[in-house]
């Protein structure tokens, strides 16, 4: 299984509704993508304060690493990651991304 986890700095201006919309675009990649399990995701709500500016974080668990592979390059997926873009400041420095 592959571990693929996501922390996105999302712009403080970005209205609720897009985030939602973000989340429900990435939750019913389940059913697109085969060998993807599963999906959840969410905003930060750590009482840590350790959080580096990370608003928001998805996690997916992968049957294996080719389904993550098979993932990444999905029309699908592609079209997310616009929503998840249209979240953001930039791409550089605001998204984090760590499979294992």
């Amino acid at each position: 299984m592959i571990s693929h986890i996501v922390l996105l700095k999302c712009r403080p201006d970005t209205p609720a509704q897009q985030l939602k919309d973000m989340f429900e675009a990435l939750a019913q990649l389940v059913d697109k993508i085969p060998g993807l399990q599963s999906y959840t995701g969410g905003s930060n709500n750590s009482p840590e304060g350790i959080d580096r500016g990370y608003s928001h974080a998805f996690y997916m668990l992968f049957d294996d690493q080719q389904s993550r592979d098979n993932y990444l390059s999905h029309p699908a997926h592609e079209a997310v990651k616009v929503l998840i873009g249209a979240t953001l400041l930039s791409v550089e420095d605001n998204v984090l991304v760590v499979d294992f």
